[in-house]
């Protein structure tokens, strides 16, 4: 990857459809997320399809699934597929993977493997839909893997669009995402590379918090339109966390091209602008250089 080509690394990408055709969500939970992010027409593009999107755009891209099989019934992406469509496409997508906590220690074994076999470089929680608090003593195993092996965790916080609409939320629960439940984790394992995902709604103090008192915590911008952003995270951005903050779209719920045009009105200092959108996720993905 030549990362002084690149414009921006947008950290927070989903791969939403496998090359089977299936999708990681059920039909209801996609049209209803669709729905609450005014998404129109087609969001499943292929993992070929969104290389050939950012390749257009010279920007490269954290890509993911989310594997919740054991809570919502569907079978996510497979990783494997996820990372070797990075292996692709290298100059571009960068491959995190996502294992159910529940799936216990035959999880903490895929993930060492998707680590020393496919090259994976970060893992995706969601603990929302997952239904587990971060700091469960049953995920410290895959929290062991990711630390020992220099890789990222990145944990959804905030409100989540997948279930809003849907009678009882589809049974997911909010409660989850608080990110004061990180802090557990970044306590108990001090090196371990974190990403607190989105403006954290209605938690964004906690997160700010979290980010500016443990070194290892990172915040990505992903989910929302930067026109919404709260003043105090636009302020910290620019301040206390301005090598901690990273550029992440959501893609397909939120483009790159909405997100970009949106960040270009917000106050942030130009010197910066560029550790957003690009330095701050190089150095933290081990890109630089």
């Amino acid at each position: 990857m030549d990362v002084a080509a690149l414009d921006a690394i947008d950290v927070h990408t989903h791969a939403e459809v496998s090359s089977k055709g299936h999708s990681s969500l059920s039909e209801d939970l996609h049209d209803a997320s669709s729905a609450y992010f005014g998404v129109a027409g087609d969001r499943k593009p292929t993992l070929e399809q969104l290389a050939a999107y950012y390749r257009e755009r010279r920007m490269a891209a954290v890509v993911f699934t989310v594997d919740a099989e054991h809570a919502t019934g569907t079978e996510p992406v497979p990783n494997e597929e996820v990372a070797e469509a990075a292996a692709a496409n290298p100059d571009v997508l960068i491959p995190f993977a996502s294992i159910d906590p529940f799936r216990g220690r035959a999880g903490v074994r895929q993930a060492r493997r998707l680590v020393e076999e496919y090259g994976v470089r970060g893992f995706k929680f969601h603990p929302n839909i997952q239904g587990f608090y971060p700091n469960d003593r049953m995920a410290y195993g895959l929290y062991e893997v990711i630390e020992e092996t220099g890789t990222v965790a990145l944990f959804h916080t905030g409100q989540t669009g997948i279930g809003a609409g849907v009678p009882g939320g589809a049974g997911i629960r909010l409660k989850y995402s608080n990110p004061l439940h990180v802090d557990d984790v970044a306590a108990d394992f001090p090196q371990l590379k974190i990403i607190l995902a989105h403006p954290s709604f209605p938690w964004q103090d906690e997160a700010l918090a979290v980010a500016t008192h443990k070194p290892g915590v990172h915040i990505d911008l992903s989910g929302w339109s930067p026109k919404y952003f709260p003043p105090q995270l636009v302020q910290y951005a620019n301040t206390l966390l301005q090598d901690k903050v990273l550029f992440g779209s959501d893609f397909p719920v939120l483009t790159p091209d909405r997100w970009l045009a949106d960040f270009d009105k917000l106050p942030i200092k130009d010197s910066v602008r560029p550790k957003i959108l690009k330095d701050n996720a190089a150095r933290l993905l081990g890109l630089s250089g």
